[in-house]
């Protein structure tokens, strides 16, 4: 079966694959996958680049003491049920002591204080953890909106077929991220250029890149839209016109490819 036809199927594949449920010889049948098809590969990486920013913008939480007072008065009301119930299952013939327990109506009241306040403390634990679990459930929403709507994107390899460079396309900021997957570092002299390489017509620079890991550039959706291939080539410093095209070797191609999802 060709995965990429499934375009569901490979995004809740790789979504296991990222955050690590998808395991044994499934996990091991993805990688092979993944090594062997461009669009399984971008779907891998996109889905680990998500995971990734997510745990860097998670703040660290730190339970307030309130809510370790609720759990230990939860525990002490359950601890005091349990005796309670252990001496109500004694033998019905025990000798009773004219001052036992079961006599002293404060026991009696105590223990009804207890019970009510145990519930109490329940509704209020249940509520506060509600709360929090609201709090966390619109962080987490407000992160996902914030997340780019990625619509195009391409695995760019080098001539041994090696993964080099991720390209992802969000018309919604008009903006192409570019993060580097190898080990390829240009020297000081020189400079990275991506080109959309067209149907028809000469190739187009889409602009210059940095020596950051990850970095972006502005473009419209027409700049990428219906490109077949984009291509990266070594230029020298500061990169050249885009009227000229590519004057250096070209070292990393690849499909760009349009999601379906």
């Amino acid at each position: 079966m060709n995965i990429h036809h499934h375009p569901e199927l490979l995004d809740q594949l790789a979504a296991a694959y990222a955050l690590g449920t998808l395991r044994g010889g499934a996990r091991r049948r993805f990688e092979t996958l993944a090594r062997e098809q461009a669009p399984v590969r971008a779907a891998a990486l996109i889905w680990q680049s998500r995971v990734a920013s997510m745990n860097e913008l998670q703040s660290v939480q730190t339970p307030s003491p309130a809510v370790w007072t609720r759990i230990d008065n939860l525990v002490q009301a359950e601890r005091d049920q349990a005796t309670m119930a252990a001496q109500r299952s004694k033998p019905a013939n025990a000798p009773p002591s004219a001052g036992g327990w079961w006599r002293n109506l404060t026991v009696w009241r105590s223990a009804s204080a207890a019970g009510a306040l145990a519930t109490v403390l329940a509704l209020v634990t249940a509520v506060g953890l509600r709360d929090d679990l609201g709090a966390q459930i619109g962080e987490l929403q407000a992160q996902l909106e914030a997340t780019p709507a990625i619509e195009y994107v391409a695995v760019l390899n080098d001539d041994q077929a090696g993964a080099a460079m991720l390209v992802t396309f969000d018309p919604k900021s008009a903006r192409l991220t570019l993060q580097r997957v190898g080990g390829f570092q240009e020297a000081a002299d020189k400079s990275l250029q991506l080109w959309a390489l067209p149907p028809s017509g000469g190739p187009r620079s889409l602009g210059v890149l940095g020596e950051d890991r990850v970095l972006q550039l502005t473009a419209g959706e027409s700049d990428v839209r219906e490109v077949p291939t984009l291509a990266i080539s070594l230029e020298p410093k500061g990169g050249v016109p885009s009227e000229t095209g590519p004057t250096g070797p070209v070292l990393f191609k690849g499909a760009l490819i349009q999601k379906m999802l």
